[in-house]
């Protein structure tokens, strides 16, 4: 369906006679393309499958946190204070609805989402250059999504939003030469969509925006009426996901919280990381991520070459090169540049891997040995991706997911997470409140006890704003007033991010108040990364710690 178009020119093609990479797109038999896909699809799957059992990082924590809040019937921002969208809330409640309210269960949601991002790339270069591209994109992003450089067997927002910034890119695509229709507007709301996971896809619903002004601008002959139409559904369709959303917040009441949180706290906090910092942070990030798949990224500047010499892909750069900026853009906002925000990048750069071997086939087409010429370049394909394989040989088929978390990690107390709430399950009702001390809010997730405060993170606590104070005593109030069963106060740097102007209440009134109304039940001294002590109740009194991380759980005096 897809190549008929591009006979007939569509998105930019030519008219008329059929190019080479058009022709080669034509075998007579092509199910080898769908092999191809199917076994990109089941290794990566498999390598996802085997560590479906990684204890869930902070942000998974959160999500799954509020997800299981939302199918309790609580409203997003309600008990969950923080500036991510809801949208990603939402998707984590589907998820935990289908698979079941484990760390497994969310992974198990991943993988469906990746598989499906990986297909909806695949379809996405095959409708714009041939199936070769499509598969050689959907091999590259599938490893590169996999990665440990990027975090990619955790589910953090990324994953959601490409899925539907692709989806919507899609259906963009083939609703370009049609009238306004239908097709054009869910394209627009699926865009909307990928904002409302996180904030950063806004850039790419700007991207079908702008592609979408450009082509229609472009047109012959231009009609004003047609034009218009389009781009009043395409603007109602990006923003029609927003407008329910804030229409059910504020009937849950809970839209000046939302608002807050993910606009007025959000614009303090993506502007607080100085250019210099984050250049830096980026030049770290980037030795890593190039280093765990160093052949892919070279086929990708192949890519971007033959994307401006090769004639048979050069009538989709401006697309292609847009869709890059873009995705660097959103990777960009706010300049912290952490590893899972690469992932927005991901299938733009794949895009370039699969031109890059379109370009490098079309130079061995011109081989007169028929076998050379289709053998080689499939061969240099297969030893790029090959390479990214080996280079990671050890996260993807030997280390196990306790060891995953810490390789990616650290000494942060996740797989610890997962004992604690274990001990406070067991020791609580369903009823009961529990407080975590800390940014680890994975705890209330895998306990299913229900925070006594809404700050799940004590990150803005710490932060140098003006909201800073008023928050620790906000936090402070909501916990003396819940009287939670147990208290976890969390003795790990990255749980908190202290800084030298941070404010210090927080820990001045914790020290008083699990004095007076506390005692002492458990000691989680995380002793290196391969060695935790657990002791609870009565051995947990006299315990001497021998770390400097550490974590200590507090049952309320009767």
């Amino acid at each position: 369906m897809a190549s008929n178009k591009l006979k007939q020119g569509q998105h930019g093609g030519v008219t008329g006679s059929q190019t080479p990479l058009t022709a080669k797109a034509q075998p007579p038999h092509h199910h080898w393309v769908w092999v191809a896909l199917l076994a990109v699809i089941l290794f990566t799957g498999a390598i996802r499958l085997r560590l479906l059992a990684v204890p869930l990082e902070r942000d998974e924590g959160e999500y799954a946190y509020a997800g299981q809040l939302i199918l309790q019937g609580v409203p997003p921002y309600a008990q969950v204070y923080n500036m991510k969208m809801p949208g990603i809330y939402a998707a984590y409640a589907l998820i935990l609805a289908v698979f079941g309210q484990t760390h497994t269960g969310v992974h198990l949601g991943l993988l469906v989402i990746n598989t499906a991002t990986i297909l909806l790339l695949f379809l996405l270069a095959r409708e714009l250059f041939d199936p070769l591209i499509g598969v050689v994109a959907a091999a590259a992003f599938a490893l590169l999504s996999a990665g440990l450089s990027v975090q990619g067997v955790f589910a953090n927002a990324e994953h959601f939003v490409i899925f539907f910034a692709l989806a919507g890119i899609l259906l963009l695509l083939r609703a370009l030469d049609q009238k306004p229709s239908l097709l054009l507007l869910v394209s627009a709301v699926l865009l909307g969509l990928a904002f409302i996971m996180k904030q950063h896809g806004a850039a790419f619903a700007v991207f079908a925006a702008l592609y979408l002004l450009a082509r229609e601008l472009r047109r012959r002959p231009f009609n004003s009426k047609t034009f218009v139409a389009k781009a009043f559904l395409f603007l109602v369709g990006v923003v029609l996901p927003f407008a329910v959303t804030c229409l059910l917040l504020w009937r849950a009441g809970v839209f000046e919280k939302f608002w807050f949180w993910t606009f007025d706290y959000a614009r303090k906090y993506v502007s607080a990381v100085p250019l210099r910092l984050g250049l830096r942070a980026l030049q770290k990030r980037m030795t890593r991520i190039l280093a765990s798949a160093i052949l892919i990224w070279i086929l990708a500047g192949v890519g971007v070459v033959g994307l401006l010499w090769n004639r048979q892909t050069r009538r989709h750069a401006l697309f292609v090169l847009g869709f890059l900026i873009f995705s660097i853009l959103a990777t960009s906002l706010g300049l912290y540049f952490r590893p899972h925000y690469f992932i927005l990048s991901l299938p733009a750069v794949a895009l370039l891997v699969g031109i890059g071997a379109a370009s490098i086939r079309d130079l061995f087409a011109r081989i007169p040995v028929a076998f050379v010429a289709r053998v080689i370049p499939i061969l240099l394909a297969l030893i790029v991706l090959f390479d990214a394989v080996y280079r990671q040989r050890n996260f993807f088929f030997v280390m196990g997911p306790t060891a995953v978390s810490r390789k990616t990690y650290g000494t942060n107390p996740f797989p610890e997470c997962l004992e604690i709430a274990r001990f406070i399950k067991k020791n609580s009702t369903k009823d009961e409140r529990i407080a975590v001390i800390g940014s680890e809010p994975q705890i209330y997730f895998y306990s299913n006890r229900r925070s006594a405060t809404g700050y799940i993170y004590t990150y803005a606590l710490m932060e140098s704003h003006n909201y800073a104070l008023k928050m620790q005593k906000e936090m402070i109030k909501e916990i003396e007033t819940a009287r939670p069963k147990f208290l976890v106060f969390v003795n790990v740097p990255t749980s908190w991010l202290v800084r030298s102007r941070s404010e210090t209440l927080i820990f001045e009134w914790f020290d008083e108040y699990q004095q007076k109304y506390y005692r002492k039940v458990g000691v989680i001294d995380i002793v290196s990364r391969n060695q935790t002590i657990y002791l609870w109740d009565g051995s947990a009194v006299a315990y001497k710690r021998r770390s400097r991380y550490w974590l200590l759980v507090f049952q309320r005096k009767s």
